[in-house]
């Protein structure tokens, strides 16, 4: 009896030690073993077109998560040659990170769709669950994959706008603290804390779908045809600035971006300089017109080559000098007419024109990576680099600063900054609208008119780029044939070229501009109003079909191509 009462003291002590001395160590220990804190995924705002039609939506999904401290070690294989197939994982890297018996919670994968979730859940794995969070989908595959960029498996923005919005888009994650049975069960009676997520806001763009998709297909198509580098084609409303399409080749598909060259997950259309060649000698010619006396009537003897200190430039063709107007050196983009006409004008001027025109400047849309191009002062300039600055080489630009130039122009000379975000959507799909885009009056309303009337000139037979015309509508527009840099030595040698197009229509009534770029073109043409016009004609004659702009109702200003003796 002594025996057995000295034993229950010792119970009794170590009980009395248990539930009052160490009572509260070992709660907080039972609790730590139980408790988890979840994420409560946000829900990712959609990126829609103009009309609200979804470019990027977010949808359901599951996370496929693991407590590997219940994984007994004769498990493991079978749970990795269950998992890995079915949710395209790494069998080796899956069977290491349920092989921690200390680890209480991984997860093993995001974005699962909730079918191959109900999949692995009917599996009854011991140690292996799931928990709802979300996806992003691409609904129309590449379609303006370049602008909109893509969100990696981590939920984050990581190209495009999903990156540099990421912000407005991804909304604030929450959490949830609940108690979890050692099968992995949630205890409903247990203690349970939670601040919700709060949802990402909508963004609106711009762009209108079927004249995105129709842009797309149109560079796609030449930059094959041709076995370009790359392309772009931009289609803007020169009075309000906005961006209706903003197109790109080669592309990938933001669902499947890893199996895609990671040089293509940029976008071309901010981030790729490139020197303008002859569409940019439009600015030469408003600075010569607007300071410098030049008129489209204005005569000059126009041989083929002109020499200017130690270097001698020569125009696209060989030709016996030809008498023509500044408008007939416009239409056949005569590089030494060009220079001719530049001389009325000093340095300073050419180079203030260029930067009122944006030149050197980035447009400020919100895409990573913008380059500003390249338009040194006039001080760094050497003794010759404003010749060939004048007909729009020894500068850079990209596709977007260009094609705000011809907005300018079609818009009476006022620049209206480009835009490309229409605005964001809120609770209860409030619509709030972006800001209105800058204007500035560049060059005056009688320069523009006159530089557009010239610009017709371009698209006759005796201009560079006939094949930019369209059946019943005025257009007006300019041809770029620019040599590129070779980066293995800084030269033009073995560079290739740089074919464009840039114009606008209907030329009496500017509505749309179009703007086309193609990167080193090999087959066929390398020339502008080959290459490049043509994509023109096709986005262009597409797009005032869908905007139901009428043909034009007026006829075409006479255009003095040849100077009268």
């Amino acid at each position: 009896m002594l025996v057995v009462a000295f034993v229950l003291s010792l119970f009794a002590g170590r009980l009395v030690q248990l539930q009052t001395i160490d009572s509260g160590q070992y709660t907080e220990q039972a609790m730590l073993q139980r408790m988890r804190e979840l994420k409560l995924p946000a829900v990712r705002g959609d990126i829609t077109d103009a009309q609200g039609n979804p470019l990027a939506m977010t949808v359901e999904a599951r996370a496929i998560f693991a407590d590997p401290s219940l994984i007994k070690p004769d498990k493991r294989q079978p749970i990795v040659n269950a998992l890995a197939p079915t949710l395209g994982l790494n069998p080796a890297t899956l069977l290491k990170q349920i092989s921690k018996p200390e680890t209480r919670f991984v997860y093993l994968a995001h974005g699962v769709r909730p079918d191959q979730a109900r999949l692995v859940s009917s599996w009854n794995f011991l140690g292996i669950g799931t928990l709802p969070e979300y996806r992003r989908e691409y609904p129309n595959d590449s379609l303006a994959a370049s602008v909109i960029g893509f969100v990696n498996d981590t939920g984050s923005g990581a190209a495009g706008l999903e990156s540099s919005l990421n912000g407005v888009l991804a909304g604030k994650e929450g959490w949830q603290r609940v108690e979890i049975s050692p099968e992995g069960q949630h205890i409903p009676m247990g203690e349970d804390q939670k601040r919700p997520s709060v949802p990402g806001r909508g963004v609106r763009l711009t762009l209108q779908r079927d004249l995105q998709f129709k842009a797309q297909q149109a560079i796609e198509r030449q930059v094959r045809a041709s076995r370009a580098k790359s392309g772009t084609v931009i289609v803007m409303d020169p009075r309000t600035g906005r961006l209706l399409a903003m197109a790109s080749a080669p592309g990938f598909d933001p669902n499947d971006y890893a199996d895609s060259d990671r040089s293509r997950w940029g976008s071309p259309l901010v981030q790729e300089a490139y020197e303008p060649g002859s569409t940019g000698k439009v600015v030469t010619a408003a600075a010569v017109m607007e300071h410098g006396g030049v008129t489209p009537q204005t005569p000059y003897t126009v041989p083929d080559k002109i020499k200017k200190y130690d270097v001698v430039f020569h125009d696209s063709h060989p030709h016996q000098p030809e008498r023509l107007t500044f408008a007939g050196v416009l239409a056949k983009s005569s590089n030494v007419g060009t220079i001719m006409a530049s001389e009325t004008i000093d340095s300073q001027r050419l180079y203030r024109t260029l930067r009122d025109f944006g030149f050197g400047r980035r447009t400020g849309l919100p895409l990573p990576g913008e380059t500003a191009g390249l338009l040194e002062p006039p001080s760094k300039w050497s003794g010759t680099d404003r010749y060939p600055i004048a007909f729009g080489q020894t500068v850079s630009v990209n596709a977007v600063q260009m094609a705000s130039v011809y907005s300018t122009i079609a818009n009476g000379g006022v620049r209206v900054a480009p835009n490309l975000i229409a605005g964001t959507v809120g609770e209860h799909d409030r619509f709030t609208p972006a800001p209105e885009p800058e204007r500035r009056q560049v060059i005056s309303a009688k320069t523009a008119r006159q530089i557009s009337d010239m610009l017709e000139g371009v698209t006759t037979k005796e201009g560079t780029a006939p094949k930019a015309q369209i059946k019943g509508y005025r257009v007006a527009g300019k041809t770029g044939t620019a040599e590129a840099v070779n980066p293995r030595c800084g030269c033009y040698d073995g560079g290739g070229y740089t074919a464009s197009f840039a114009g606008f229509a209907p030329a009496d009534d500017p509505r749309l501009v179009v703007q086309v770029v193609l990167q080193d073109p090999k087959r066929g043409s390398h020339y502008g109003g080959d290459a490049a016009a043509p994509v023109f004609k096709d986005v262009m004659s597409f797009a005032l079909q869908s905007e139901k702009i009428p043909p034009t109702g007026s006829r075409p200003p006479i255009i003095e191509i040849r100077a009268r003796d």
